[in-house]
């Protein structure tokens, strides 16, 4: 029977679906760093979130390791090379949290286009404002998506119901109908009113939409990010909605997620953004609804029992 170590805190439906799958697992979600390098040894699989780094160091001491699931969307805390070379297993569950992404997507740029965030503070303060919130209407808009896996393609999904067209540039993936056309970066540049981003956290994406890369964009545009917030340079963002080429910015992610602990320079950077009225903010919960947090779930146990089997 093969061993898991599950690292991070889960929905407790896991446990029951790894135990009909014939799993023997360790609950640890509190576990410490020194606590997990010494631990790992005997175990030949390893569920994490976003709180455990899988770096070489513990590799290392992963003698016995055969897989290591990822909770969510997204495996920039992993040592890839190191686990090909080692023969180890890993995947994500990208599949639980699409549509919960792809909804939250079209939320956060129906509220950017109606001002509905802004609406709602102003009539609870009783500020009846109706010039001033009037929206812009979605209908008509050329959408670019940088990225078409999971989550790119249940945001296109989405989107097809509201007399849009949308564009999708993906480096390793064919972009098929119906719901978005293959486009090249340089089309999406000339073409796209909205840029949504769809990819993953790469040394090749890392700080990638800077300041050259926003000037590159033909029109004005609305940015939308619920993928990596390090992906965006956050200073450039606010310098494009500064100057107008950001007509707006609806970000579920943060170059610095830890807002207690951002440096001054990221503080000034942050508050500058929040105080401007075309910025919508959510705590990188775009995939993280009570029915994907279940079917996260099937997905990680579904991937394990197939390696297995």
């Amino acid at each position: 029977m093969k061993r898991i170590l599950i690292a991070d805190e889960m929905h407790p439906s896991l446990f029951g679906m790894l135990d009909a799958a014939g799993f023997a697992y360790d609950y640890q979600p509190a576990i410490k760093r020194t606590q997990l390098l010494e631990a790992i040894g005997p175990f030949e699989g390893l569920i994490i979130r976003s709180k455990t780094a899988v770096d070489s160091e513990m590799l290392a001491k992963a003698t016995n390791l055969l897989f290591i699931g990822r909770a969510g969307a997204g495996l920039d805390l992993i040592d890839e090379a190191t686990c090909r070379q080692r023969g180890i297993r890993v995947f994500a569950a990208n599949e639980g949290n699409r549509d919960a992404v792809g909804e939250h997507c079209l939320g956060m740029l129906l509220s950017l286009l109606n001002r509905l965030h802004t609406a709602d503070r102003e009539v609870r303060q009783k500020q009846w404002r109706r010039e001033a919130n009037r929206g812009t209407e979605l209908g008509g808009k050329t959408i670019g998506l940088l990225g078409y896996g999971n989550n790119g393609r249940a945001f296109a999904q989405r989107l097809s119901g509201f007399g849009v067209r949308v564009l999708a540039y993906d480096k390793f993936r064919t972009v098929d109908g119906p719901f978005a056309e293959p486009a090249t970066l340089a089309s999406i540049f000339r073409e796209a009113d909205v840029l949504s981003l769809h990819v993953p956290l790469t040394d090749e994406t890392h700080r990638w939409v800077d300041a050259v890369f926003i000037e590159k964009m033909a029109k004005p545009f609305y940015l939308l990010n619920a993928a990596r917030g390090e992906i965006a340079v956050l200073a450039d963002v606010l310098a494009g909605l500064q100057t107008g080429k950001l007509l707006g910015a609806a970000l579920d992610v943060l170059e610095n997620e830890k807002l207690n602990g951002l440096t001054p320079t990221q503080e000034a950077t942050f508050d500058a953004l929040a105080a401007l009225p075309n910025v919508i903010f959510s705590p990188h919960v775009a995939g993280w609804t009570h029915e994907s947090y279940v079917r996260i779930n099937e997905v990680l146990v579904e991937k394990i029992t197939s390696i297995h089997s």
